[in-house]
C-alpha cells in the first residue's frame, strides 16, 4: 500500500464492511475493533478502504477513527512484556488479529487488544498504523 495513505481503523466492537457506500450494499466481511484500514476514496459519510490483504470494501464513518492500529500478518506472533526478544512471551495472536497501537520503541510497538491486553509486538509482523 501506499505509505503516505490515510489510515483509519475500527473503533466499535464489530463493524460491517460492505460492497458499496449504503446499508443496502452487500456485507462482505465483518471485522472487530481496532482493525485498521487504508482509505482509498470518501464518498459522503462512507470511507472505501483496502485491508492488509488487499481487500476493498466500504465502511461508515461513524464505525472508524483515525487512530493508530495494526493487524497482525503474520501466522502467529508472540505479544511481549517489553520490547525486545528477551522479554517473556505474554500471548500470542493469530494473523488477523487486530490492536491499537499506544507507542514505538526500537522497531518494536506497544500494543491494545479490544479486550484491554497490553504488550509488545515487532513491527515487521503487522500492517497498519
Amino acid at each position: 500500500g501506499n505509505a503516505l495513505a490515510e489510515r483509519i481503523a475500527v473503533v466499535v466492537g464489530q463493524a460491517n464492511v460492505r460492497s458499496g457506500p449504503g446499508t443496502d450494499h452487500d456485507i462482505l466481511w465483518t471485522v472487530g475493533k481496532y482493525y485498521p484500514m487504508e482509505v482509498i476514496k470518501k464518498s459522503g459519510e462512507w470511507y472505501k478502504g483496502r485491508d492488509f490483504e488487499g481487500d476493498v470494501g466500504w465502511i461508515f464513518h461513524s464505525l472508524v477513527k483515525k487512530i493508530p492500529a495494526v493487524v497482525v500478518k503474520a501466522p502467529l506472533v508472540n505479544v511481549r512484556k517489553g520490547p525486545g526478544t528477551d522479554f517473556g512471551v505474554l500471548f500470542q495472536a493469530e494473523k488477523g488479529v487486530s490492536f491499537k497501537v499506544h507507542a514505538a520503541q526500537k522497531g518494536w510497538l506497544k500494543i491494545e487488544h479490544a479486550d484491554g491486553e497490553m504488550g509488545w509486538i515487532h513491527g515487521s509482523l503487522v500492517w497498519g498504523q
